[in-house]
């Protein structure tokens, strides 16, 4: 049913990719939830996939996997971390979903002859995605994030849809611009001339922001914000600062301090209201507080590099999951990235030997995989907290099959599909989709309840609950025809999944190890800054143990 009375939010980013226009709609978001109404944020990206899941993190940062299963941009975490609710494949709209549902739509002759173009076509289907969301939920709020930057042809489209929203719908549609005042060292002062220009590129396509989020190093002073409103059109209360942080958790807080909630709000006429949020307040004196310990985590994966640099986005929700569970516990953590195409039998212990806890994430193929399973024998042998996340936990049953019950050269056929000892397979029924390259239809996706073996590190991490639920995201399982075998060498199958009866989680006795634990699953998509993970809370306090 429509919900009449639905206020929309687009947000753009000008001047430089990377701004954190998620960070932005995300902190915009809790904020005016925190007035009281209800919010839904849609992100709509350029690229002609159906969905995140394909993409290289390496190219596109790490794919968020929602609930229901949607392979998502990692915005869509930003969004469930700081709204503490889940997200779904209908907030998240990709440039191939909407040109795959007019060209369906028109081969299905549902546009009985009509020459389908751009406009007023693909702008439609565009539209009637974001009211969908909105009118689906019944909520007062949408805040679109538009992907990319302004003046990139790929997103066009999206700005032309919300110029049409917004010329249909004068009362009931802003448009918020993120953008970016450089402080070049030799000046010494915030240059505003790329963000002139970014918003004469809205101009030129009939766009005229309401407000501006100025990314910046520092607060705006007022003689710069006079003379960047009166050049950028735009009133100088609308303007709004959001200079460099220590942690992106402080924007609310920022935007607040600032009233950016309460000048939405008149804008778009709906009541202002105190905002509450005491609790967030809380959350960044927990983050600021004095840490009494500090330990090293190694997270030892494959998808670090690129050239010559390092990139975080490829995990990043466990990078957050792990700040999460250090907070609650009032540790710091120093987290050490670690290629593992780089790591051998010859330098393991250079890499590993100061840290206290080592992480094996998500992975696919067989690069950088010999690394990986002897960082996991390292860790298992100097009795290092050790936590293996999907195909983690898949190696850490390889490298305990190899080294701990002598099968050598056991291994996953996603890596050798010859192996002797195929301790880890695609079930049989998955095998004809993959032959056919129908690499999405083979995967098992979203959440899966899971039974917990009681008397287990399993059972503790989880406060003796019988069933969880966990996000999954792989193809590959625990080969059931080796868990007698490795069960008489002392790995504990702790967790089965309550449908198929899935291998989904494996640990060691706490007299063989005193904390070596992996999930099929993937917790780190589940952890919020207010309700850290269970698992990253239990691996956290484990490392002052070591």
């Amino acid at each position: 049913m429509p919900h009449i009375n639905t206020k929309y939010i687009f947000i753009s980013g000008g001047v430089l990719s990377g701004l954190g226009k998620g960070i932005v709609t995300a902190s915009l978001s809790f904020l005016l939830k925190s007035h009281g109404y209800k919010v839904v944020p849609v992100k709509c990206e350029n690229y002609l996939n159906l969905d995140s899941g394909l993409i290289n993190p390496i190219e596109h940062g790490d794919p968020f996997l929602c609930e229901d299963g949607a392979e998502t941009d990692m915005d869509l975490g930003t969004y469930e971390r700081f709204l503490n609710q889940d997200m779904a494949m209908e907030n998240f709209i990709t440039m191939g979903q909407i040109y795959k549902a007019v060209i369906d739509k028109e081969r299905s002759f549902y546009y009985q002859g009509e020459d389908v173009e751009a406009i007023p076509h693909v702008t439609d289907e565009i539209i009637s995605r974001i009211k969908a969301v909105g009118d689906r939920h019944q909520a007062d709020i949408v805040v679109v994030e538009l992907g990319g930057t302004a003046g990139e042809y790929q997103n066009a489209l999206y700005y032309e849809a919300s110029r049409i929203m917004k010329l249909k719908h004068q009362d009931t549609v802003i448009h918020v611009h993120v953008s970016y005042l450089p402080t070049p060292p030799h000046l010494g002062e915030p240059k505003t001339k790329p963000t002139q220009l970014s918003v004469k590129m809205l101009n030129s396509m009939s766009i005229q922001p309401d407000f501006i989020v100025a990314r910046a190093e520092r607060m705006i002073d007022v003689r710069r914000l006079d003379r960047f409103a009166l050049f950028c059109n735009v009133l100088p209360q609308n303007i709004i600062a959001c200079p460099d942080v220590s942690n992106i958790y402080e924007v609310p807080l920022i935007f607040n301090q600032q009233q950016f909630s309460q000048k939405i709000l008149k804008l778009i006429n709906l009541p202002v209201t105190k905002p509450k949020i005491d609790s967030w307040k809380k959350l960044i004196q927990l983050i600021k507080k004095p840490k009494k310990e500090a330990y090293k985590v190694a997270i030892v994966g494959k998808y670090f590099t690129t050239g010559e640099y390092n990139l975080a986005d490829s995990y990043a929700s466990l990078l957050e999951a792990v700040n999460h569970a250090a907070w609650h516990n009032n540790v710091e953590i120093q987290v050490k990235q670690i290629n593992s195409e780089q790591v051998k039998e010859s330098n393991v212990e250079e890499y590993l030997s100061d840290c206290q806890g080592l992480i094996v994430p998500i992975g696919w193929g067989s690069r950088g995989v010999e690394g990986m399973i002897t960082a996991i024998k390292y860790a298992r042998t100097q009795k290092i907290s050790f936590l293996g996340l999907c195909f983690g936990m898949q190696l850490a049953v390889v490298e305990f099959a190899r080294n701990v019950c002598g099968f050598a050269k056991a291994n996953s056929t996603e890596v050798d599909p010859k192996t002797k000892y195929p301790v880890i397979y695609i079930i049989p029924d998955q095998k004809r989709n993959l032959k056919l390259r129908a690499y999405g239809g083979t995967m098992r996706l979203g959440a899966w309840e899971c039974r917990i073996k009681p008397n287990t590190l399993a059972a503790e991490i989880y406060h003796q609950k019988e069933l969880i639920s966990e996000r999954h995201r792989h193809r590959y399982e625990f080969n059931d025809a080796f868990a007698q075998a490795l069960e008489k060498f002392g790995l504990i199958i702790s967790g089965r999944s309550v449908k198929e009866n899935l291998v989904e989680l494996i640990e060691l006795p706490s007299t063989i190890h005193p904390f070596f634990f992996g999930t099929q699953g993937h917790p780190e998509y589940k952890s919020r800054p207010l309700m850290p993970h269970p698992v990253f809370i239990k691996f956290v306090k484990s490392l002052k143990k070591v």
